[in-house]
């Protein structure tokens, strides 16, 4: 990619490995990190891999780089962000691009986006997905920000990121956060899967008792057919791998805490603010929370009473798989309901199909019935929700039996499962034509005068519950 340059701030595992992925494509490449050593171990290690020149402060890497530069930031979210930003807007001039390519709350981005741009740079919030192999090889990328900021770096980011079909798994999102909004919805759905792929491995290894080699078996073969995806085939590799050579299972000797990073937290923050019954991420973060309470668990575990033993069912397996898979459409159908609540609020316009089809390939959550997804949007654009798409209402049919079952074993067993019972409840809430929340709003309005209306007739109405009785219309 001749005359094509970047500068690269950050020079960790993401920032390290793109900047690599850059300079493999053809693309001159500026590092730059806060500590020179990193900077140096970089160019020991790869200067002979790519047109890579070293710049030991942000003067530096202004000078390397011809105008108009395109700066990429790869530090750690929160102020080290703010921090670089601040120092490159010091020594880039009009008409220069930043670029943030971490996980950056959508919030600040629009607050860097408004700033930065007032100084006559462009601006861009990437979200940036694949992990350490994904940023080396080809990640899915999800810029947002000025149009015209984009198209100038345009080039050097569909070079770098993954294919499927031909087709680059990045596009242009939207204004100002739009990127980084739809790669913290993109996580939240990650917490999702995740959860749901670890409540199967809890059930089958517990109601069924097999090992995690057995396991490691089952979700290799649910990798050969619908639910076939990244994080189906790395569990299968995650399960099967040994400790050290030895025959114990690697995974048994890992301590059962989970960590977040908190783009799953901000995904349920702002679903409650937009209003989005976001309820299987928001479980799976609640999940992990829960997991870090271990010395409580270990005390309760004496403690607290939980079922007698019961014989779990025949065909246990497949009724996970196909509970798995309908749980994955309804933490699906949220995640993009989510999406389409955020452009509306503000103004994105996002394309639901074109985000389907950059999740496709080099992102955590890639999976083959993203193609699915991507079909149901081309057909109807203004789908409220993807379990209403004719291919999905089917799936959830036919699993729904199975589904129960799993459930139901779950409860029997004492065994947990919140996002498989909350995907499942969602389901049938969905799907009620009229529910319990006309009982909600008479208490509402018998303790606080909150008002109801009414199914026969407009308007809203107070009852004078405690007094008269008397029903007075307030509107």
């Amino acid at each position: 990619m001749p005359e094509k340059e970047m500068g690269v701030v950050g020079l960790a595992t993401m920032g390290m490995n793109l900047a690599r992925n850059l300079a493999s494509h053809g693309v001159r490449v500026g590092v730059y990190n806060r500590t020179r050593q990193r900077t140096d171990e970089f160019m020991s290690a790869y200067e002979r891999d790519g047109d890579f020149s070293a710049a030991y402060s942000f003067e530096d890497l202004a000078r390397i780089l011809k105008p108009p530069r395109a700066v990429l930031v790869m530090v750690k979210a929160g102020k080290p962000v703010d921090d670089s930003i601040d120092a490159l807007t010091k020594v880039l001039e009009k008409g220069d691009t930043i670029i943030d390519g971490g996980n950056s709350f959508f919030q600040d981005t629009q607050r860097r986006a408004a700033a930065v741009e007032n100084l006559g740079l462009g601006f861009i919030g990437s979200g940036v997905s694949g992990g350490e192999e994904g940023a080396l090889h080809g990640p899915s990328l999800m810029p947002g920000g000025t149009h015209h900021s984009y198209e100038r770096v345009e080039d050097m980011l569909t070079a770098i990121a993954a294919k499927v079909d031909g087709v680059p798994c990045c596009t242009y999102i939207g204004p100002d956060g739009a990127g980084h909004f739809v790669k913290m919805v993109h996580n939240g759905i990650e917490y999702a899967d995740i959860q749901l792929i670890a409540e199967s491995y809890d059930l089958l290894r517990h109601a069924l008792n097999l090992s995690p080699d057995d396991l490691a078996a089952v979700f290799r073969g649910w990798n050969e057919g619908r639910l076939h995806s990244y994080l189906i085939e790395i569990t299968s590799h995650v399960l099967g791998k040994h400790d050290d050579g030895a025959k114990s299972s690697l995974v048994d000797a890992i301590e059962d805490e989970a960590e977040q990073k908190g783009t799953g937290r901000w995904t349920s923050q702002s679903a409650l603010e937009l209003g989005v019954p976001l309820t299987g991420i928001t479980e799976a973060v609640f999940a992990r929370m829960l997991s870090s309470q271990k010395a409580q668990r270990v005390r309760a575990s004496g403690i607290l009473a939980g079922p007698a033993a019961a014989k779990a069912p025949s065909g246990l397996v497949d009724d996970v798989q196909a509970a798995l898979y309908a749980s994955k459409i309804v933490a699906y159908a949220q995640g993009f309901e989510h999406l389409a609540a955020g452009s509306r609020e503000h103004g994105w316009n996002l394309d639901l199909g074109a985000l389907a089809t950059i999740w496709r390939g080099g992102c955590i959550i890639r999976a083959k019935f993203l193609d699915r997804i991507k079909d149901a949007y081309e057909q109807a654009p203004d789908l409220p929700s993807l379990m209403l798409a004719p291919f999905f209402q089917e799936a959830l049919a036919t699993a729904q039996p199975a589904w129960r079952r799993v459930v139901k074993t779950a409860i029997d067993q004492g065994i947990p499962i919140p996002a498989f019972t909350s995907s499942l409840a969602y389901y049938d809430g969905y799907r009620r034509a009229r529910g319990p929340a006309n009982l909600i709003q008479g208490l509402r309005d018998y303790f606080g005068a909150h008002t109801y209306h009414r199914t026969d007739r407009a308007g809203a109405y107070h009852t004078r519950w405690a007094q008269d009785g008397r029903e007075v219309k307030t509107d």
